[in-house]
This record gives C-alpha cells, structure tokens and sequence, in this order.
C-alpha cells in the first residue's frame, strides 16, 4: 500500500520535475550531478520561500519607512502650526498694546479738544455778549439819532412857516435866516447818512451774532459726541475694576477712600475743572468734565489698589495645584499650594513690606509680608529667602525660591492671605483677578 502511494507521488513529480542531469567537465575527466524530482521540489520550494520572504520583508520596510516619514511630517506640521500660532499670539499681542497706546493717545486728545472747545465757547459766549452790547449801543444811538432828525426836521419846518409867513424885507431874507437854514439842512443830510450807517452796522452786527449762535451750536453738538463717548468708554473700563473688588469680597469705597486719603495731593490733568473765579458753578459741560475726571480719578486709584493687594499669583512658571484651603488630614489647611520644580522663583503678589524673613517651625523658611487695608501675604517652604525684614517690596519682585523646607512630603510653596490676622482663602482672589481679565 504505502509503495504503491509513494509510486504514484514519485510519478506525479517526475511528470512536473523530470530527472535532471547538470555536467561537471574538467580537463581530465567528466563528472554529473543527478537531480531527482524530490530534489528539485525542495530547491524550488526553498526558492520560492526566500523570495517571499524577501517580498514580504521589503513591504515590511517600506511601510515602515513610510509611517516614519508621515509621523516625521506630522509632528514638522505640527511644530510649524505651533510656531505660527505662537507668532499670531504675539502679533496679536503686539496689536493689543498698540491698540492700548493708541487709546491713550486719543483720550489725551480727546481731553486737549474738550480744553480747546471750553476756551472756544467761553472765547464765543465774550464775543457774543460784546456784540450784543454794541448792538444795543447802536439801536440807542439810532433811537436818539432818529428823534434828533424828527426834532430838527420840526425846528426846520417851523423856521420856513416863520419866514414864508414873515413880512419881507426890502434886501430880501436876513442873513440869519439864511444861516439858520443852511444849518438845519446839513444837520438833516448828517442825520440821514448817520442813521442809515447805523442801519447797516445793524445789519452786519445781526449776521456776525447768527454765524456765531450757528457756531456754537456746532460746537455744542461735538462737545455732546465727545462727552458721550468719553462717559461710555469710561463706564466700560471701570466695570471690570468694581467687578474685581467685588468678586473678593472687598469693599471697593472703602478701599479707595483709604488711598485717597494716603494720595491726596492736587494738581495735573485730573484735576476738577473751574470755570469761573466768582464762587459761581459750572454749566452743564463742565459739570460732565468734572464727572468724567472723577471717574479717571477712580481708575487711577484702582490701579494704586490693585498693585497694593494680592490678586496675582505668586507663582509665574509652570506648577500645578496640590492642596487647596480647607480642612486637610483632620486640621485646617490655612492656605494653597504650588507644586513646581526646585528653586522655581517665588514673586511677591502685591506692594507691601517685609515683617519676617526666616525659619519658623513647620514653615520652615517663611516670608511675611504686609501690605495695605491690613492684608497679610505668607510664602513657606522657601529654598531660599532673597529678601531681608523691613524691605518694601512690589507687586511682581522676586523674593525668594521654592523648596521643601520645615514640614514638608516634597518640594512645593505654601502661600496664605491674611485680613486682620484672620486666614481667608487665596484663591479668591486670584480668580477674582483671572475672572475678570
């Protein structure tokens, strides 16, 4: 059975690889390798083997090489869009700041042609009340001038009834009457070219007092346009300012009374406009003047009160929250803490001075500051301390590295806001500030 099986096999193959016979001749001698069919099966099955197995490894490669290449390209496209996004974000920023210096620009020039368009109309409101006077002074001349030309028109009239009616004398009319006659004629003429100059002196007086009411309507409608405009942006930009105050639960006045008192210096361009020297008020204009530089006023001091309490963080490189304020492991956990890379700069959040720089049991390296309306800032678990006691410092100084000092699981900053000794929580204000701007 299994000789007549490998029979018919050993047939199939001679039928599909025939017996091959390769000659091996030297110079001496002839030689030859016979090649059985079984042979040939397995030298063409190891061929066609290796050249799958090149086949395959090639695709291998090439695909390889090809997702390499594309993983290449995307993360290259990746970096440009990185780049080009970078480079947007600080035209955008470059605009933003040219933007802001341009409106600082204009409001200067808004307020030099508010002043201008003030002297303007006190210059217009003069003129008009002096010619409204020589008007005045003109009708009065007229008046009088009028009644001296009734009045010498009668005496004339009467001198002539008195010498048509009087007896002639021989030489014919007197020498007085004569005089007398000439005298009354020419003080007509004069009164006539009088009264008629003072007509057109009237007349031009009239016209130049329109042309200056239509004058200072014009300027009182641009004055409008300005002022609103001015009112609205100011509104605008003290919104978010009250709306920081308020969202750490600050009281704004009382905070701004406070620097008040402390800046109480007068003179420069905030200062209240006064228009008149008599103790009279102002119109209506510069009751909006007035209003507007009170509200200038209260940007300036919000700007003082922002650098002098605690709403940025002290922290500018990359950290990451690890424990806020709030009961921790059974105790109360008076502050928030920054987690970051040894000796990452440590910045002070306000202006304020510096009350203790030192080791202090679980602190360990402890920075206090104080600042105004009677708020505290700490810094704990300081590397290293860049500051001395008494020092003032401002919002945005460097005053020390971050560590792992005094009780500790790892390097990280501590940082407390205090109010009249009382810890509060401060991230308060830090979204107060982050929510608003």
């Amino acid at each position: 059975m299994k000789a007549g099986y490998s029979q018919r096999l050993h047939s199939a193959l001679e039928r599909t690889f025939p017996e091959q016979r390769v000659f091996l001749r030297s110079d001496t001698d002839t030689k030859f390798i016979r090649l059985s069919p079984a042979s040939q099966l397995i030298a063409w099955t190891g061929s066609a083997l290796f050249v799958a197995w090149a086949i395959v490894a090639t695709a291998i490669l090439l695909m390889d090489s090809i997702g390499s290449g594309s993983l290449r390209d995307q993360a290259e496209r990746e970096r440009a869009l990185y780049e080009d996004r970078l480079n947007a974000l600080s035209l955008d920023r470059d605009h933003r700041a040219a933007e802001a210096r341009a409106a600082q620009d204009r409001f200067a020039a808004a307020l030099g042609q508010i002043s201008d368009m003030q002297s303007e109309l006190l210059a217009s409101e003069d003129r008009r009340k002096e010619l409204e006077k020589g008007i005045d002074v003109i009708q009065s001349t007229l008046r009088r001038t009028m009644k001296e030309r009734d009045t010498a028109r009668g005496e004339a009239e009467t001198a002539l009834a008195r010498l048509v009616g009087g007896a002639p004398s021989e030489g014919g009319p007197s020498p007085d009457a004569e005089s007398t006659l000439d005298f009354l004629t020419a003080a007509l003429h004069s009164a006539s070219d009088e009264r008629d100059t003072m007509a057109l002196l009237a007349a031009e007086a009239k016209l130049t007092a329109q042309e200056l009411e239509l004058e200072r309507k014009l300027l009182e409608e641009r004055n409008e346009q300005i002022f609103t405009q001015l009112e609205d942006a100011v509104s605008v930009s003290l919104e978010p300012l009250d709306k920081i105050f308020a969202s750490a639960g600050l009281s704004a006045d009382s905070i701004l009374n406070t620097i008040r008192r402390g800046y109480s210096g007068q003179g420069g361009p905030l200062t209240p406009l006064k228009f008149s020297t008599k103790g009279q008020e102002p119109d209506a204009d510069g009751l909006r003047a007035n209003g507007i530089l009170q509200q200038l006023d209260r940007m300036n001091l919000y700007r003082i009160a922002l650098e002098k309490t605690p709403f940025s963080l002290p922290v500018k490189s990359a950290f990451r929250y690890t424990s806020g304020f709030g009961p921790r492991w059974g105790r109360m956990h008076n502050g928030t803490d920054f987690a970051a890379k040894h000796g990452t700069p440590i910045y002070a959040t306000a202006d304020g001075v510096v009350t203790h720089a030192t080791w202090l049991s679980g602190y360990g390296r402890l920075i206090k500051i104080q600042h105004e309306f009677g708020i505290e800032t700490r810094y704990a678990h300081l590397a290293k301390i860049r500051v001395k006691v008494g020092q003032r410092v401002s919002r945005g100084d460097r005053i020390g590295d971050m560590g792992s000092s005094g009780r500790s699981t790892g390097t990280h900053l501590h940082y407390e806001v205090r109010i009249g000794g009382k810890p509060v929580n401060p991230m308060t204000y830090i979204k107060a500030a982050r929510d608003v701007f």
